[in-house]
């Protein structure tokens, strides 16, 4: 018979991670579990560091952000709206993976491979944006993709301060980034 206990306390403890770190990256782990509803000892059953639950909460993130875009974009077939709609499914989940950019990740191969894949999967998307002229192809593609995480980051940080809603955010994420490398006039 399988335990039915163990995957909703781990669960639990995830999210409960996810929202304590957004609010306050230095929240303890005893904070977490608390919010969890579970032992510490329980938590560290599950998770033997700080360091380990991070890296699952950023394995978690990155599974949810690929899920997110795939939905959002498998009929799509033009850069321009693709980079558009990525900007707007992504920004409502910074109220839940926001603090991760924050953490340095430099020592885990495992998650430096899945970081390198996003980022190539982002330089693919912008050369498709300068193929369509959308972007000034004299724009090197590091720097716009530095642009675009942190238009994405910006805008993270207005809704999670009460400044923008997610929609707001989201057209002022696009206007800034449109209007900020396209081409000269």
């Amino acid at each position: 018979m399988k335990n039915s206990i163990r995957p909703s306390s781990e669960d639990a403890i995830i999210e409960a991670a996810f929202t304590l770190l957004n609010k306050d990256p230095s929240a303890s782990l005893s904070q977490i579990a608390s919010l969890a509803g579970v032992g510490r000892a329980t938590l560290h059953r599950y998770f033997s560091s700080r360091e380990d639950l991070i890296k699952t909460l950023a394995q978690t993130a990155i599974r949810e952000m690929d899920d997110v875009v795939e939905n959002a974009i498998q009929d799509i077939d033009s850069y321009t709206e693709v980079a558009k709609i990525i900007l707007k499914v992504l920004i409502p989940l910074g109220d839940r993976h926001g603090f991760l950019a924050l953490e340095a990740f430099e020592h885990d191969e495992e998650l430096k491979t899945e970081f390198k894949r996003q980022k190539q999967e982002t330089s693919d998307l912008m050369e498709g944006l300068k193929e369509e002229g959308l972007l000034d192809i004299s724009i090197p593609t590091s720097w716009i993709i530095q642009v675009y995480d942190h238009i994405l980051f910006a805008a993270w940080e207005s809704v999670k301060n009460g400044e923008t809603t997610v929609s707001q955010a989201s057209d002022l994420a696009w206007r800034t980034f449109i209007n900020g490398l396209g081409k000269p006039t």
